[in-house]
């Protein structure tokens, strides 16, 4: 008898984190598992991919997937003891995702059909666990569907339902599942899934606890997070040097530290100083000579972020790359790192005097603060990149500006507002000054530079943080509660990201066509 070739019978079964090619699957599953209840939609499962990639599982066997799970982190004291699914999700979307939660919170459950008994949803949980162990969570909390209630419903209330699956008298393919895997019932929240039928809409709030979970000294209430920003209303004049330049800068710089600051902000192209002693009167010839001082841009204010440790926003700046000159914006971290965030949307003036051409990612960077974005003049008056980067994560968006007339300087503090109260983030302007007589374009400048917040109680009355006078060289300094945001995104007395009417409008943003030109 010949050698049997084993791997002819072999049929692997592998629970691994889902991924983006999965999603069409999964679209598939459902309708199988939940052929009458709404299923999800591509833009939930994209969210959770985003958001949580590590709590999203599927079970996939000979290569076809036949089971799957979400999950999110939340800290659930935090939630309603009458909680729906729509709220512990943000209806599906999962933006609620708190990575410094103390529970994970699975929200979905699909087995094939053809595939019940094989173990593939004690697969998932025991994923489930394993995850919370190895995120050091308190617990493992569900809301359960109890299928078989329907049939039930005439003769028992839900709480005896309950009672009766757990002696053992009523079979239920989920809550008996559940408990069999080690999860006790919390409590029974009515309306839980507005379509679930068979459950009668009801829900069985059921937990797992962690006996590994392990307190943490670093993780508590925080009472406020502030975070302290000196925005920098630049003078615009003529000067001799690069090294006249880097003086005025580090002095700003110096002055950041001194109050404590976490962030200094410098107005957008105000590097356009140096074309007053470049001796280069045709426009789009002079943005060409002030890239050449990249370099040594960068290399200036990565020094200062180290030196004086704060977290710069370099204002904007002209940068030749492949030919083409791009207005960028660069944050400078203290510990010596460096992003940048290229201009989207390029103004007339722009284009007609220099030439200037567009980026087209927008990006949200992960800071010692938080997550901030940067959206350089005119991009704050594009609604929907402010949008995206909040969704991105983004608590603070810096807005380094330069407008030479109130009316421009106007659009970019309304919009800039209008941003703040839209979605529940907060908004910093910085602008330039002065008057520069030897630049051609670059005459006369106009700011009121500032700090601003969503309009709620527990903010500033006027929505104001901070704000400079207008028209003069000078700097306002600031605190922002990231913990005071968070509370009023949760419970303010408006809700625009949570109220958002997803089922009728969305946001879409081309992602896939990340802007990549050379590097600096």
């Amino acid at each position: 008898m010949s050698k049997i070739d084993l791997s002819q019978f072999e049929k692997k079964m592998i629970v691994r984190n889902t991924q983006d090619g999965d999603i069409d699957q999964l679209f598939e599953l459902q309708k199988k598992c939940f052929p009458n209840m709404e299923p999800w939609k591509r833009k939930h499962i994209e969210s959770h991919l985003r958001l949580f990639p590590e709590g999203q599982f599927v079970v996939e066997f000979d290569g076809d997937i036949i089971g799957s799970c979400s999950s999110l982190i939340v800290n659930f004291d935090e939630y309603d003891d009458k909680h729906t699914w729509d709220d512990i999700t943000d209806e599906g979307y999962i933006t609620n995702h708190d990575p410094d939660g103390y529970n994970l919170y699975g929200i979905e459950v699909m087995v094939h059909p053809d595939f019940r008994g094989m173990k593939i949803g004690r697969r998932l949980y025991e994923a489930r666990k394993d995850l919370a162990r190895e995120y050091n969570l308190k617990s493992v909390i569900i809301g359960g569907r109890i299928p078989n209630y329907h049939k039930h419903e005439n003769e028992l209330s839900p709480r005896e339902y309950v009672e009766e699956v757990r002696n053992q008298n009523i079979y239920d393919p989920v809550l008996t599942f559940q408990i069999m895997n080690g999860f006790t019932v919390m409590r029974i929240n009515p309306n839980y899934l507005p379509d679930d039928k068979l459950s009668s809409k009801y829900a069985t709030l059921m937990e797992w606890n962690n006996i590994d979970y392990r307190a943490r000294t670093k993780r508590h209430f925080k009472t406020s997070h502030p975070v302290r920003i000196m925005v920098i209303q630049y003078m615009m004049k003529n000067i001799d040097s690069f090294e006249e330049f880097s003086r005025q800068c580090e002095y700003y710089v110096d002055v950041a530290a001194d109050y404590g600051s976490d962030f200094a902000v410098f107005p957008e192209i105000f590097t356009t100083q140096l074309m007053s002693f470049l001796e280069e009167k045709v426009p789009s010839k002079s943005v060409r000579r002030l890239s050449e001082y990249t370099e040594e841009y960068i290399e200036m204010f990565t020094h200062l972020a180290v030196k004086y440790n704060v977290n710069i926003i370099g204002g904007s700046h002209f940068v030749e790359e492949n030919d083409q000159i791009y207005n960028i914006s660069y944050l400078f971290r203290r510990d010596g790192t460096i992003e940048k965030q290229y201009k989207i949307h390029i103004t007339p003036n722009e284009r007609t005097w220099w030439g200037i051409q567009p980026g087209d990612a927008v990006k949200v960077f992960d800071t010692d603060c938080g997550k901030i974005a940067i959206q350089i003049c005119y991009d704050i008056q594009f609604p929907e990149l402010a949008r995206y980067a909040v969704d991105q994560g983004a608590n603070i968006i810096f807005v380094p500006f330069c407008t030479d007339d109130r009316q421009g300087y106007l659009r970019v503090r309304y919009c800039a507002q209008a941003r703040a109260i839209e979605n529940q983030v907060y908004t910093v302007i910085a602008g330039t000054v002065g008057n520069m007589t030897q630049v051609e374009n670059m005459d006369i400048q106009y700011a009121q530079s500032g700090i601003f917040t969503p309009s709620d109680f527990e903010f500033a009355r006027d929505g104001i943080v901070g704000e400079c006078n207008a028209n003069v060289e000078s700097v306002v300094v600031g605190d922002v509660d990231l913990e005071i945001l968070r509370r009023q995104r949760k419970s303010g007395t408006v809700r625009q990201l949570h109220d958002r009417r997803r089922d009728l409008f969305d946001l879409s943003f081309n992602v896939n066509t990340e802007f990549k030109p050379e590097r600096t």
